[in-house]
């Protein structure tokens, strides 16, 4: 029965999503208005659909019906009930789902906004896009991906695995993954408003005002989700990091990194009428690289490019990203002429300038982490060998972009538009400069040495300076509304995202990181902190059991790290314990190893510095982001000829 309703809701979605976007189409070259009314109810039926396949995934889940396959290769009689509704974007088939529905949902809003204005043109085509991608997910599902497959007979067994036993061990696990999707999935939303500005000629700032808030927030869901699955990491994988550089992880960071010069050049574009070619590529690339990551995170092709060639669900992601990809660059090339900037930048000492810089080092930070994602499988592709890009590579390159952002986060609050003189900037430089000098100070003084770190804390200073100074400013002229708004908001943003940069160099270069062997009772020294083994007990849970080594620290409290052997794993997975603190982390974990009565513990022991500073940096970067998207002075966006709507929908898109 549930594989029965689940099937039902991906043809329900399948066919609403095809015929929803054909009725707008006609509706665009009949001009009548009932086929839009039409296509609204199409939206619906998509969302039903979508609706019956996460409710019929679900009641297999919780009800635990072994006929349904995905049930019975990731569900288990014995998996807690948060983790077993987690189950469901836990592998392939389940996480299509959640996309799918994440993005119905974002179809629903669109439709929901744009209720009065689905005969615009403009509006109208980015509801074919979004249309068109619900489609494709949905014949996913139908095919290569097919979450309701059954099982008869003999080949239903009575119990599951359960789902990876690192997917079941902490409780963020019910958080990240569907953060992250919104954020994934939201991008979809501004690039199908770019594909229609393409589409109508409408390609001036108009669509961009529109699109404003929902790319926005699809970046914060992305941090959120970043941040979340870094704080996972570091709970629950017992090497003591929150970011190892394998290619699930950067298949987030990519979209991101081009999402975010993204919203910093599209404020040159509203001031300026300038780099529209630069901003149409930058959130066409988001996008495609949304779909890119979930062709190297779902295809099989991490594990080897035979699993990929062997899979259906490869080759349609990687159609659909060569699809977007040509369809985007033949529509920026058609309007190529349109898209010519009124004007330019006339000095690169400006805001602009300083925009334009920061969106070629993103640029550079997005093509090297992707080089060093995709290399490995070209090697394997080519010479049919594999190799591994490790982290040596990432760190060594990404360092110095790092530092340069962080020289550009000091910069460009500072300067004005079109050009700077001398004069001002050593005026409003002042105050940064000083920051940037008393954060090098307290550096040395607590003892901090190397060039690297300390480069990055005196930039960091600068850079807190800069954004603390252009607060101030804005609360002295507008009271608590100086709070809020896109600049506002966004100087919290970089506050946020300059405490993450700083904790990073601090917890990267000055921890210490060993491994002990000790008796019960014997002690052990670490990084300025004691370390007393107290002895071995066993726990048992529903779903696993496990050898916990009670371990006093600074002789004063106990923590457990602990190897969980789940019932459906092969094998133990460790679970760290961490003493958390806003100076530093003491962070415990076993080494794994067949643990018996009166043996002595094998402990890591990691101390680092300013991991917790990691998480309030993420917080403030929401707490950014949100009031970066609160209304700040209302005002009409100025239109131009490319902006102006055509005649069948006789109204400029403006912000409200």
């Amino acid at each position: 029965m549930n594989a029965a309703i689940g099937s039902a809701g991906v043809t329900l979605g399948l066919v609403s999503a095809v015929l929803g976007g054909a009725t707008m189409f006609v509706g665009i070259r009949t001009r009548q208005p009932k086929m839009f009314r039409l296509s609204r109810q199409f939206v619906w039926y998509m969302v039903l659909g979508a609706v019956l396949c996460v409710f019929a995934m679900q009641r297999g889940l919780v009800t635990r019906d072994f006929s349904m396959e995905f049930v019975a290769r990731h569900g288990s009689s014995k998996t807690p009930f948060l983790f077993n509704i987690a189950t469901m974007w836990s592998a392939l088939e389940g996480s299509i789902i959640l996309w799918t529905t994440v993005l119905c949902g974002y179809t629903v809003l669109v439709m929901w906004k744009f209720r009065d204005q689905l005969d615009d043109r403009l509006v109208s085509w980015a509801m074919i896009v979004m249309f068109f991608v619900a489609a494709f997910f949905f014949a996913v599902m139908l095919g290569p991906a097919d979450p309701f497959r059954v099982l008869t007979g003999a080949n239903i067994p009575l119990d599951g695995p359960g789902p990876n036993p690192l997917l079941q061990n902490h409780i963020l696990v019910a958080f990240h993954p569907p953060m992250l999707y919104l954020g994934y999935v939201g991008f979809t939303v501004p690039f199908a408003f770019a594909i229609g500005a393409l589409a109508t000629g409408r390609v001036g700032e108009g669509w961009i005002a529109q699109t404003r808030r929902w790319t926005l927030f699809a970046w914060g869901f992305l941090t959120c989700g970043i941040i979340l699955g870094a704080w996972w990491s570091y709970e629950v994988t017992g090497w003591g990091g929150v970011w190892g550089w394998d290619a699930v992880e950067n298949a987030s960071l990519l979209p991101w990194l081009t999402a975010t010069a993204f919203l910093h050049s599209v404020l040159v574009q509203e001031r300026r009428g300038i780099l529209r070619v630069w901003n149409l590529s930058l959130l066409c690339s988001t996008f495609s690289l949304t779909i890119l990551g979930t062709f190297i995170t779902r295809s099989g092709v991490i594990e080897s490019v035979h699993a990929f060639s062997e899979s259906g669900i490869g080759p349609a992601f990687l159609g659909l990203f060569a699809l977007i990809v040509v369809v985007s660059l033949g529509l920026i090339a058609w309007r190529g002429d349109q898209l010519r900037s009124p004007g330019s930048i006339d000095s690169p000492i400006s805001r602009e300038g300083a925009f334009l810089a920061n969106n070629l080092v993103f640029g550079a930070f997005a093509f090297v982490v992707l080089l060093g994602t995709i290399f490995p499988l070209i090697v394997e592709v080519v010479k049919d060998q594999k190799i591994a890009v490790g982290a040596p590579y990432f760190k060594t390159m990404t360092a110095p972009i790092g530092l340069v952002l962080l020289f550009l986060m000091a910069v460009a609050p500072v300067l004005p538009w079109r050009k700077a003189s001398t004069e001002l900037l050593s005026k409003r430089l002042m105050w940064p400069v000083w920051c940037g000098v008393a954060a090098l100070t307290l550096s040395i003084v607590l003892g901090a040495r190397g060039l690297e770190p300390l480069l990055a804390f005196t930039l960091g200073g600068v850079a807190a300076g800069a954004a603390g100074r252009q607060l101030v400013l804005a609360a002295r002229r507008q009271g608590w509304r100086g709070f809020v708004g896109r600049a506002n908001g966004g100087m919290i943003v970089h506050i946020g995202v300059i405490i993450i940069a700083v904790a990073l160099a601090a917890s990267q270069s000055y921890a210490h990181d060993g491994e002990v062997d000790l008796a019960v009772g014997e002690t052990a020294s670490i990084g300025g902190h004691d370390v007393t083994f107290v002895g071995f007990s066993e726990e048992t849970a529903r779903q696993y059991s496990a050898t916990v080594a009670s371990v006093q620290i600074d002789h004063s409290a106990i923590y457990t790290p602990s190897l969980r052997r789940y019932s459906g794993g092969s094998s133990t997975t460790p679970t760290p314990s961490v003493r958390p603190g806003l100076i530093e982390d003491v962070y415990l974990s076993l080494v794994a190893k067949n643990y018996k009565p009166g043996d002595k513990v094998r402990l890591r022991v990691i101390v680092q510095p300013m991991v917790v500073w990691l998480w309030i940096g993420g917080g403030v970067m929401a707490a950014g982001t949100v009031l970066a998207a609160w209304p700040g002075k209302r005002r009409r966006q100025a239109t131009d000829a490319a902006s102006a709507p055509v005649p069948m929908g006789e109204r400029e898109l403006v912000e409200v």
